[in-house]
């Protein structure tokens, strides 16, 4: 597999080979295999709390501690990324996130399961930044687009299908077997990583070690379009965590009242995000950044009256928007972050990736609050204010924030049917 980018006028390029669409479908499989744990055991919520005998704040709580170390691992990848084998953290990553995935079987308590998720978030996120730091230094900022949605496209799909096969597992083969078919999936993530991703070298500009890596990180900072977009991460995972955690709840209480089949069915809101979040390059390459982020923000914003109706219907199209507008406005961030870094772009993927898993931390815990103490629509009402904040933040990019124009370079993997795959969709 392989992503070869080249200096043409994005104007002139032509269509997407066979070869470049199975590249980006494999970048996307990876991120399917990298994350499919993070919220597909969010599909069981209810059944957790009754096994634990807990309230559904605490675990929500519980359930997404995966953020912490996600957001932990996220920081580590940001200081110490140059020092990092791609290919090997990757693969070595999902190795061993089967093991906390595997023992989340047999957590005795509260407390354990919690733990056993944040070691799964260190692990998940290490191999998430990685590959986000493995594509930005071998795409060009027209490749780049393409390849970071290709990447969120996969997120989208784990949240779907994770959140299906988990539902359906824990009604069908128990709750045990549900995680050790995950840790399953991890392996698998592992096997990809080490038969597609080659051993390619940087792009020239990418291979140089900086001198202190905390020097960097603090250009990072210090950079005001990283600043944005580093605090809509924060509140698009804010947003998206207190939405599909909650709802879990309100969707098996009266007077919905569904079953776990019936809830699975629920999540096939995500389908819709599949089909639109590979838009977000193209988007991005016609009108910009913050255009994009901006519609992608709105759109969701727009779901949230439906979550209040109080029918089935209403409740599952507030759903889709509320998918397709946090997971587009995700696409465009990302992208952006690894453009608008003017160097290390992996320690700029690791800081934003801390900073979007803090929110997603931060909102299960506040939101789930609001839920306990003053009921859905004030979870609904705290969703909302995250969602115009980052609207807010994103008009107030830069159309013309600094973009890197990297010379020619591959995201390479070994397959030779693969050699002269080409990215297309531009960014900007």
């Amino acid at each position: 597999m392989s992503i070869n980018a080249d200096n043409r006028d994005p104007g002139s390029r032509s269509p997407l080979s066979a070869g470049a669409l199975f590249n980006l479908f494999v970048i996307g499989l990876t991120a399917f295999l990298t994350v499919v744990d993070l919220f597909a055991t969010q599909a069981i919520l209810p059944t957790l709390a009754l096994h634990y005998g807990v309230s559904p704040s605490a675990m929500g709580v519980a359930v997404n501690a995966t953020t912490l170390g996600m957001a932990a691992s996220g920081l580590g990848v940001a200081l110490f990324s140059q020092r990092i084998n791609r290919r090997l953290g990757i693969a070595v990553s999902l190795f061993l996130l089967a093991i906390p995935t595997a023992l989340l079987a047999h957590a005795p308590d509260l407390a354990t399961f919690a733990a056993l998720r944040v070691c799964q978030g260190v692990l998940m996120s290490a191999a998430f930044s990685l590959t986000l730091a493995h594509l930005g230094e071998r795409c060009t900022a027209v490749a780049s687009a393409s390849a970071f949605a290709a990447y969120v496209t996969g997120n989208v799909a784990s949240n779907l299908v994770g959140r299906l096969v988990a539902a359906t597992a824990v009604d069908t083969v128990g709750l045990a077997s549900n995680f050790y078919l995950f840790a399953g999936l991890n392996l698998l993530g592992g096997v990809l990583v080490m038969a597609t991703i080659s051993r390619a070298k940087p792009m020239p500009g990418h291979e140089t070690m900086a001198a202190s890596p905390f020097a960097t990180v603090a250009a990072h900072l210090a950079n005001p379009a990283l600043q944005r977009a580093f605090l809509i991460g924060f509140l698009i995972l804010f947003a998206f965590i207190g939405t599909f955690t909650y709802v879990n709840f309100v969707l098996v209480r009266p007077p919905l009242s569904l079953d776990m089949k019936g809830l699975a069915l629920v999540y096939f809101v995500f389908a819709p995000a599949i089909l639109t979040t590979p838009l977000a390059g193209a988007m991005v390459a016609r009108f910009g950044a913050p255009m994009a982020m901006g519609c992608g923000l709105g759109l969701a914003l727009l779901g949230l009256p439906l979550l209040l109706a109080g029918g089935l219907a209403p409740m599952v199209a507030g759903l889709v928007l509320v998918a397709c507008g946090t997971f587009f406005a995700q696409a465009t961030a990302t992208g952006f972050v690894s453009r608008a870094a003017a160097a290390d772009r992996g320690s700029a993927s690791g800081l934003y990736l801390a900073s979007y898993f803090l929110g997603g931390l931060a909102g299960s815990a506040l939101l789930g609050l609001l839920f306990e103490r003053f009921g859905w629509p004030a979870c609904v009402f705290g969703i909302g204010a995250a969602l115009v904040a980052a609207m807010l933040l994103a008009a107030g990019l830069s159309p013309r924030a600094t973009v890197q124009q990297t010379a020619p370079g591959r995201m390479a993997a070994s397959g030779p049917a693969n050699r002269h795959a080409q990215t297309s969709v531009a960014g900007h």
